[in-house]
């Protein structure tokens, strides 16, 4: 009996596809929608709180949409960016910077903006929600406090996107939850180890069968609970007990960055990318031979960690100063 599951052959990217018009229409653009208005309205609750307030000024509806907006314009540029000048080894957008923002491919067909990387738009978000706040002169570490409380609570929108495209899927297990994607790498079914590997998961390979697609672990899943759902109860939790400014949007940014790094191990790299850094020169993307095989992902993930961790120590230094200053003050 097969242990893996079957990818859902009823999901396509597509919400209606094979109709006009209506099969421009994605899942992963609706995700992006539902992402979004979850985030603002956390972002909204926060604010009835009145965790956007200081001593001197109540936040209003207009400081909210015109911060969110300019914070998720901002991630949308950088995420876009990121992911066609850092992941595309292709090098069209280097040659052809104007495709970045085209949504259709070279023979014309639609393909919305596919390609969006977290990294980028964390740094695009980031700078877009300081530009905010320097030009509305609102505290800048109190304001992304709560933006990242939001991101937290919208990100599982996000890979479930990516769930519904059939993309960004993990490496090959035998575990039980094991999921085999339509468009995941198949392999020959002469291979020895394909054989065993295949036996060890309970699939059957036909006589005569040439190519076996392999289970995969569903890694946008682990993302979406880790990253979104798991990391979104530990701010909110934390929300009304932080010490200082800062602490966070430091406590997310260590936490997305570890998180992602070890669910990275379960997530097969891209494969014209592989790893970054690699104890062999052929290390399989498709199986972690060694724990020491870094991806991308992963170098991004530790130097958010570093950065996380930098933000805690900088905001602790910071509070301590005010509250001393205020002291010497009264």
């Amino acid at each position: 009996m097969p242990l893996a599951i079957n990818y859902p052959s009823w999901i396509h990217p597509e919400i209606f596809p094979g109709i006009p018009v209506l099969g421009l229409l994605r899942w992963y653009g609706l995700m992006y929608i539902f992402a979004f208005g979850t985030a603002f309205f956390v972002m909204r609750r926060l604010m009835k709180e009145g965790y956007l307030d200081t001593p001197n000024y109540k936040a209003t509806e207009d400081d909210l949409y015109s911060f969110f907006a300019t914070g998720i314009l901002f991630l949308l540029i950088g995420a876009r960016i990121f992911s066609t000048l850092i992941y595309d080894t292709s090098g069209i957008y280097r040659q052809k910077p104007w495709l970045i923002f085209w949504p259709f491919d070279e023979a014309g067909n639609f393909t919305g903006l596919a390609g969006m990387s977290y990294h980028g738009g964390f740094i695009g978000g980031l700078i877009g929600m300081i530009v905010w706040c320097i030009r509305k002169k609102r505290p800048i570490l109190q304001w992304i406090d709560s933006m990242v409380i939001a991101i937290a609570a919208g990100y599982t929108f996000g890979r479930l996107g990516n769930f519904l495209n059939g993309e960004l899927f993990g490496r090959i297990t035998t575990m039980p939850w094991g999921m085999i994607f339509p468009n995941a790498q198949s392999f020959s079914a002469s291979i020895p180890w394909v054989q065993e590997f295949a036996e060890k998961a309970g699939i059957v390979i036909e006589e005569g069968q040439r190519l076996v697609n392999l289970p995969r672990h569903p890694s946008q899943l682990y993302e979406a609970f880790f990253e979104g759902t798991v990391l979104w109860a530990i701010l909110w939790l934390l929300r009304k007990h932080k010490p200082f400014n800062g602490f966070l949007s430091a406590i997310y940014t260590i936490g997305y960055g570890f998180f992602r790094f070890v669910i990275e191990y379960f997530r097969e790299p891209d494969i014209d990318i592989g790893y970054r850094i690699s104890t062999t020169t052929d290390a399989p993307t498709y199986l972690n031979t060694s724990l020491l095989n870094i991806s991308t992902g992963q170098i991004l993930c530790l130097l958010m960690i570093v950065g996380g961790i930098i933000l805690l120590i900088t905001s602790a230094l910071i509070d301590k100063k005010k509250k001393a200053t205020s002291k010497k003050a009264a």
